[in-house]
């Protein structure tokens, strides 16, 4: 078995693993916070938070600073991470029916456990999937979901991201010597407890003094006239409502701040566990470990809070790629674009199973062909009267959204050579109509490309 190996042009994984002998394929571990947008870590520079597990992941491996997500909700991206297909392609949100069958049977876990893996899931599942308990046992060997009120056995009140890390722990620890394993591990960290506006981002006891002497930042784009001059159908809507329950003032920005902050330190903590017990089984030289975010978020930026819409905050996320096979690999960045649709195809190529024709991600390993995105496609579609539906496409250095059901306002273009904070909208200036005319195209073309992929399959 060889180990995946990266070039410096390209930066995508290169050499794909062989099924020759099924004793050498890799384990895998996914780990997926939540609510966790890209800069949001140590390695990424951030001047305050304390990851340093993920950031030794990042010292050994690839982070990707250019990772997105197509859909930033968590439904329809966790739907997106286990099929490899947009939002409007397996048809899932919230609110809409479960993901079909036929997408379950191409789901990563479910192709990996009919290839001989052991798959597990903790956490946070956060999708509903059709046949119920049937599909889910044709998904994973060990299933243990965990919710955000969760508390340990009989009296126990263990935070519900230590439960995971225990959990984690215990599936590696009980995975039988001959048989390769994929273990998900869906933190439900950092997303808030929406219904409780004191303990709005509780933590482990833990990680209780962590910042407690740090001056919390203000955002970059705070409020004011970055607020105002959104259209009101962004000004009204769910973006201001959690504002108020999160940011609006500067005591509650300094308290939830901070405590968001203890709750990523806490589920970086456990990460550290999970890798100390693979380390203590001797597996570590035989594992793949990749760390992505569900979806980004705004802490405060433009005056919103939540994710949804198409500025950077809420597609942007991290994602870490980290081959523990390859001996002392020195950590690399990556600026070409990855996305969450990526993930599905990437895990499969790495236990060396073929790849499902409907999938619409690439794998960032060996049967990648190497060839860096231009762009992508990416929307909104649940059905919420304080959330706007939206579709558009994120190119490299230009992005196009059309809010498409509001009646005038409701398309963007922005050039990020010249704005990378997203500041002017350049739909009506006659110097970019051309851009505008290609980008609208390119997003009414790729919408309606993934929308038949979804009705040839007659669901």
């Amino acid at each position: 078995m060889k180990p995946l190996s990266f070039t410096i042009s390209a930066f995508v994984l290169l050499l794909a693993p062989s099924l020759a002998n099924a004793d050498e394929r890799p384990n895998i571990i996914f780990f997926l916070s939540d609510d966790h947008r890209s800069d949001v870590l140590g390695c990424a520079g951030h001047p305050i938070i304390k990851t340093p597990n993920i950031d030794q992941l990042a010292a050994r491996g690839a982070r990707f600073e250019n990772a997105f997500v197509t859909t930033s909700i968590c439904a329809a991206s966790r739907a997106t991470l286990f099929t490899g297909l947009f939002e409007r392609t397996h048809g899932y949100t919230f609110g809409k029916p479960p993901i079909s069958a036929a997408h379950v049977s191409d789901s990563y876990p479910a192709k990996l456990k009919a290839a001989g893996y052991r798959t597990g899931f903790v956490g946070k599942f956060g999708v509903k999937v059709e046949g119920g308990q049937q599909a889910i046992n044709e998904m994973f060997d060990s299933f243990v979901p965990i919710g955000r009120s969760q508390k340990g056995v009989g009296k126990s009140t263990r935070h519900f991201t230590d439960i995971a890390g225990d959990k984690a722990i215990e599936f590696v620890a009980s995975n039988p010597a001959d048989k390769p394993f994929c273990l998900s591990l869906s933190f439900n960290a950092a997303h808030a407890q929406d219904g409780d506006k004191v303990n709005h981002y509780p933590h482990p006891v833990a990680e209780s003094e962590l910042y407690a002497d740090i001056e919390m930042p203000r955002p970059e784009l705070d409020g004011g006239v970055y607020f105002d001059s959104q259209p009101e159908f962004l000004r009204d809507s769910m973006h201001r409502d959690r504002y108020y329950w999160r940011w609006d003032t500067p005591e509650k920005y300094d308290r939830n701040m901070r405590n968001y902050f203890r709750m990523i330190s806490a589920l970086d903590r456990n990460i550290g566990r999970v890798m100390e017990q693979l380390s203590n089984q001797g597996l570590t030289d035989n594992t793949v470990v990749i760390f992505m975010g569900d979806n980004g978020y705004y802490m405060g930026e433009r005056g919103f809070a939540g994710k949804w819409s198409h500025y950077e905050q809420s597609l942007r996320v991290p994602l870490i790629v980290a081959d523990l096979r390859i001996p002392d690999a020195v950590g690399k960045v990556s600026d070409d674009i990855a996305l969450n649709l990526d993930i599905a195809p990437t895990l499969l190529d790495l236990a060396g199973v073929d790849l499902p024709v409907r999938f619409q991600g690439k794998s960032l390993v060996g049967q990648s062909d190497g060839t860096p995105r231009p762009g992508f496609f990416c929307e909104h579609r649940m059905e919420n009267d304080r959330i706007p539906k939206w579709e558009g496409y994120r190119g490299t250095r230009y992005v196009y959204a059309n809010y498409y059901e509001q009646e005038s306002g409701g398309e963007f273009l922005h050039d990020l050579q010249t704005d990378p904070n997203q500041l002017t909208n350049l739909v009506n200036n006659p110097e970019y109509h051309d851009k505008l005319i290609e980008m609208r195209a390119r997003t009414e073309e790729l919408s309606e490309e993934y929308l038949k992929a979804k009705s040839e399959e007659g669901e």
